[in-house]
């Protein structure tokens, strides 16, 4: 991948909106995100973006969401449909970021800003909601499209046409699609679990999640002569 060839097609912020989804049911969400020229993006992400739910969204380690503009012509043939901007919920809308080619741990330049990859996106149903595409998380996951977090390295602004530039590769090289395999599929694989938490720079609530599961899978020595 050649970082002068990333594009940010989108710039996108919102904050909570009660929304009726297609079950005629109320949803209030941060999902909906408006297109802007320019907006300061800092550690605790850009100003005037919210989310409605802090244990799950928002926060330093997900103050920026990416998703791959490529990914939008996908769904699209595949449900027949005509996606929003930002229909995933995402700030910045970029090509030539795709999972398979980001790294936990990168970091870009965006405009005046500084951020670092800091975890793939564990998606919800409200993806699925927002855009009236039932089977929409399920694909999402499946294919391991989810997008992906950054935390915030230098704040700054940023500009619909701010240029987007590939500052350092991760050593470890553990792409976000890797790591999604991981997480969703491939939950017994205690040695890719190893390799993903070797990222220090992976986010807390990852890390987390995963250390867990690889103690499940390979209990210490003092917890098996307990038992």
């Amino acid at each position: 991948m050649q970082s002068d060839q990333i594009r940010l097609v989108s710039l996108s912020i919102g904050l909570p909106q009660t929304i009726k989804t297609g079950d005629h049911k109320e949803l209030t969400t941060g999902i909906c995100k408006q297109a802007v020229d320019e907006v300061f993006l800092s550690r605790e992400g850009f100003h005037g973006d919210g989310v409605a739910n802090r244990a799950f969204h928002g926060g330093p380690e997900r103050a920026v969401c990416v998703y791959s503009h490529e990914h939008y012509s996908y769904w699209e043939q595949e449900f027949q449909v005509r996606l929003p901007s930002a229909a995933f919920g995402e700030n910045l809308t970029v090509t030539r970021m795709l999972e398979r080619d980001v790294c936990i741990g990168d970091i870009y330049q965006v405009g005046d800003a500084v951020v670092q990859v800091s975890q793939g996106r564990i998606p919800c149903d409200t993806i699925s909601k927002r855009n009236g595409i039932p089977t929409l998380l399920t694909r999402i996951i499946e294919e391991g499209y989810t997008g992906f977090f950054c935390r915030v390295l230098r704040e700054g602004t940023v500009r619909k046409d701010s240029p987007i530039r590939l500052l350092e590769r991760h050593p470890r090289q553990v792409s976000v699609l890797f790591a999604n395999q991981i997480f969703f599929h491939r939950k017994g694989d205690a040695e890719g679990i190893k390799k993903i938490l070797a990222v220090k720079e992976l986010a807390p609530v990852w890390r987390e999640l995963l250390a867990n599961r690889l103690e499940k899978l390979e209990p210490s020595e003092s917890d098996s002569e307990r038992r």
